[in-house]
């Protein structure tokens, strides 16, 4: 076996050949350019070796490799990323304190040459390389997400200094009305000074169920009594906000869409868990990635980062610890925001939190315990085709 460590750059790449068998460095460490010149230049040196005898590995991080990623596996090679962790680990254990690019493409062979029992890296499918868009797109939601909630929180500062009590006129906030308001006046000053006319335009809207109980007289009597303090600044953020919130809600709308289109073309049997939405379970299957890459729920459990730490020594064990917290945050952000849902709606579930509830467990801990068994059956049904059955889990 061949085996290709190639270090990713912006502009360009290093890559080195090793042999596996007898550890000889069969190509120095060299570079290419991050273009279709530097591509063909690295597949014609590769062209010397049979495919099925390559193993070429890179490591997974930012986004510079993501095209010659796909060269290499429109080209069919076998591809392996790899934990950047992994590489500063096996770099720092064999004693080395210098980190160039030319040295990292060695390590990485390193890397590819552990054994089976260990294997610090996973193999790319070139037919599963469109979960690096699904990956992307639903990473990108989650972002968005992060986003309206901080833009959210500084416009309920700001209305809670020009009217505080607006809030309590509506029944749920940043419904069209409610936005429409802070658009237009932005305070309880300005709805005070405005017309009755112009204040009953915020609440002409068209379309089924967009009805509230606040009228335009209500809203101005309540800003006449408003104890709110005048601010331009605040208004001016209020309308500011307002703007990037609504901007962001249309964005999310369009990915969910996106998404969803994913989700029914992926046809995951993981869809049949009730609880799982198509964001969810999209997000989940890119973040896994392949399937094939495990050989047992305990990896994907420690790739989620939500399995325990365990400490014992001669003397000491550990009764409580937490999570380890390593891989994939998006995943384990993920699985922390469906597995609510997944006990409310399956008995076997509920059973099993009541029980963890019931042996001492406080909520989190309970929880932590319910998505180890959810990533549990995740795996068996990603593994096997089969559909969630309940009736199997009692």
């Amino acid at each position: 076996m061949i085996l290709v460590g190639i270090d990713i750059g912006k502009n360009k790449h290093f890559f080195s050949m090793v042999d596996k068998e007898t550890g000889e460095i069969l190509s120095k460490p060299s570079d290419f350019k991050n273009n279709q010149e530097g591509f063909q230049f690295l597949t014609q040196t590769l062209s010397s070796y049979s495919k099925s005898n390559l193993l070429i590995g890179m490591e997974d991080t930012g986004h510079y490799h993501f095209a010659l990623l796909k060269h290499l596996l429109d080209s069919k090679y076998t591809v392996a990323l790899i934990n950047p962790t992994t590489t500063d680990l096996t770099r720092k254990i064999q004693g080395g304190i210098t980190k160039n690019d030319p040295l990292d493409t060695l390590t990485i062979c390193d890397v590819l040459a552990s054994s089976q029992r260990i294997k610090s890296y996973r193999i790319t499918k070139v037919d599963r390389f469109d979960l690096y868009e699904q990956k992307q797109l639903t990473r990108h939601h989650h972002n968005l997400k992060e986003e309206l909630n901080i833009y959210k929180n500084r416009l309920q500062k700001c209305i809670d200094i020009v009217f505080p009590e607006f809030n309590s006129l509506f029944r749920s906030k940043y419904g069209i009305v409610y936005m429409n308001i802070l658009k237009t006046f932005a305070s309880a000053k300005n709805i005070a000074n405005s017309d009755i006319e112009t204040i009953r335009e915020c609440f002409e809207v068209v379309g089924r169920g967009k009805r509230i109980s606040l009228s335009a007289e209500q809203l101005k009597t309540a800003a006449n009594a408003s104890v709110g303090i005048p601010s331009v600044a605040e208004e001016i953020q209020i309308r500011h906000l307002v703007c990037q919130i609504e901007m962001i809600e249309e964005q999310l709308s369009e990915i969910d869409k996106k998404i969803e289109e994913f989700s029914l073309k992926n046809n995951s049997p993981i869809l049949s868990i009730p609880g799982i939405s198509h964001f969810s379970g999209t997000s989940i299957l890119s973040e896994l990635g392949d399937i094939c890459n495990y050989t047992k729920a305990s990896q994907i459990i420690k790739f989620a980062g939500v399995a325990p730490y365990h400490y014992e020594s001669s003397q000491f064990t550990a009764q409580h610890t937490a999570i380890t917290k390593k891989g994939s945050k998006y995943l384990r952000k993920t699985l922390y925001q469906i597995i609510l849902p997944v006990i409310n709606h399956n008995k076997v579930f509920t059973a099993y939190y009541n029980k963890k509830l019931a042996e001492g467990k406080g909520h989190r801990c309970a929880q932590g315990h319910c998505i180890r068994k959810l990533l549990r059956i995740i795996y068996h049904l990603l593994s096997t085709g089969h559909t969630f059955n309940p009736a199997l889990l009692v």
